[in-house]
């Protein structure tokens, strides 16, 4: 996927849609973009069809996405605007925009039972449809989807609050983001002029060294209100900033401003206003509902943690990594969206026969977590993959996911006999086992929904896999039917007393 046009085509829609009053669901209309660029050829938006929609939500939606048939019809919604885009942008002619119009005519009935269809699964939708539709990211650490806890700030000692890896620009990149910050641009700054007065310095032949220098500032030094308006929030500011550096992805505004509220008495501050003032000043970025810290931001705050002798790494590039490395920086864990960055460029850098090869490579006999990892991603890869995923059938623990692999894409396949299904079942919810033990309500809730039946559960005991006796546990613990549950933990039992025989 090429990353580049479609973060350039969501900033220009949602630009397109504020000048128009447009209610723009990026998030959705960016999946869209996502799912074309990987799967369809799509580069640019110009390369839309009609065709195009139809594949998308008919066939790699219901295969890829884990969403209720409900939400079909705002998928539909998003992909209209789109469309609304495309003509009025220029990229498609009218007469396809109308042809891509009554496309989605006749796909809106169709999507919700396409979506319910458990034939359409994929491999990955299917396995994890039992755990959750974030158990991927839960797995590795990446942050799910829920509001973020901008509790009391924590302790910044190296010994107690270790500081996460992060992802740094290249300092070019960064050097050039510097002449965009309008406290640094010159000129007339209007209601900033104070501001400006507080921070503005030249900047000279280390222009990231007065950067850091200005960042320090702004989060050390008592600057009376100068920053956000408000002395008690510019007081304020080192914790925020440094619960968003650890946070390491955007937040919505309203846990800003609730947080901001419970810990200074604001005097009715004005959010909004504080986020102009802090955004002129180069230091965060909103887009949408969200904000975080801009790129030039985050390297300031490390360069100032290491001038407090704090531990402070800098994130590798994991699309630079060998197969056992990407898995690895997966599991210690990032936000979705430089995790999906990573693994696209690692893919765009092989061929599909190479991804899959070294993929399953380093997935044969590792534990089950880095392991649901390598098959997710190489549930991605088309057909031309088929080589190296059909050789696992050899392998006794990749086997089962190389089965779903194949019978998903079309191609022949063995069935999946009656143990193997039991040890594809133990062996992904043992990917949620981190996560369910972190969130245990989250997990009992998607148990609920769509756990393994009683039947199941109880011949799992049967199956040799070094998860069994935790997972049935698990299940034992977490699941809301208490007859199901009393049979895991009978099956949990009878697993621990077999392995001990």
């Amino acid at each position: 996927m090429s990353i580049e046009w479609v973060n350039q085509a969501i900033d220009d829609l949602r630009a397109w849609g504020r000048a128009r009053g447009v209610v723009v669901d990026a998030d959705e209309v960016r999946l869209l973009c996502d799912y074309a660029s990987d799967y369809l050829n799509v580069n640019e938006l110009g390369d839309f069809t009609p065709a195009t929609f139809d594949e998308l939500l008919l066939s790699i939606y219901p295969r890829k996405v884990i969403a209720p048939p409900e939400s079909a019809q705002e998928t539909v919604a998003a992909a209209r605007t789109l469309v609304d885009y495309l003509q009025q942008s220029g990229a498609v002619e009218a007469e396809t925009a109308a042809a891509m119009r009554e496309e989605l005519a006749g796909i809106e009935p169709k999507m919700p039972e396409a979506l319910a269809d458990t034939a359409n699964f994929g491999m990955a939708k299917s396995l994890f449809s039992s755990i959750g539709p974030e158990s991927l990211e839960q797995s590795v650490a990446i942050p799910s989807g829920e509001l973020p806890d901008l509790g009391e700030a924590p302790c910044d000692c190296p010994g107690c609050a270790p500081l996460p890896a992060v992802r740094l620009a290249e300092s070019d990149t960064l050097v050039a983001e510097l002449a965009t910050v309008p406290l640094l641009a010159g000129g007339d700054a209007g209601p900033y002029e104070e501001l400006r007065e507080e921070l503005w310095r030249e900047v000279g032949d280390d222009p990231l060294q007065a950067w850091a220098e200005i960042v320090a500032h702004v989060v050390e030094r008592d600057t009376r209100g100068t920053i956000t308006g408000s002395a008690e929030l510019d007081e304020e500011l080192y914790d925020l900033f440094d619960m968003l550096y650890r946070l390491r992805a955007p937040v919505p505004v309203t846990v800003i401003g609730d947080y901001l509220e419970e810990v200074a008495d604001a005097g009715g501050a004005d959010l909004g206003a504080v986020l102009d003032r802090l955004a002129w000043c180069g230091m965060v970025v909103v887009e949408g509902d969200a904000a975080g810290l801009t790129p030039l931001t985050v390297w300031g705050l490390r360069e100032h943690y290491l001038t407090l002798g704090l531990d402070a790494p800098q994130a590798a590039d994991l699309a630079e990594a060998d197969a056992t490395g990407l898995i690895e920086g997966l599991l210690d864990g990032m936000p979705t969206e430089l995790a999906e960055e990573d693994i696209s460029r690692w893919l765009s850098g092989r061929t599909p026969v190479t991804a899959a090869a070294e993929l399953l490579a380093a997935a044969s006999g590792a534990p089950a977590v880095a392991r649901g990892i390598a098959v997710t991603i190489v549930d991605r890869l088309g057909a031309e993959a088929e080589p190296e995923v059909r050789a696992c059938l050899e392998d006794q623990e990749l086997r089962p996911h190389a089965i779903h692999w194949l019978t998903a894409r079309g191609l022949a396949a063995p069935h999946l006999s009656q143990e193997e299904l039991l040890w594809v079942s133990i062996d992904m919810l043992a990917l949620a086992l981190p996560a369910a033990e972190e969130d245990p309500e989250i997990f009992a809730e998607n148990m609920s929904a769509s756990g393994p039946p009683a039947h199941l559960i109880e011949e799992m005991w049967r199956v040799d896999h070094p998860d069994v006796v935790d997972v049935l546990e698990l299940l034992g613990r977490s699941l809301p039917d208490v007859t199901v549950a009393k049979a895991a933990r009978k099956a949990a039992f009878k697993a621990r007393s077999r392995a001990i025989r």
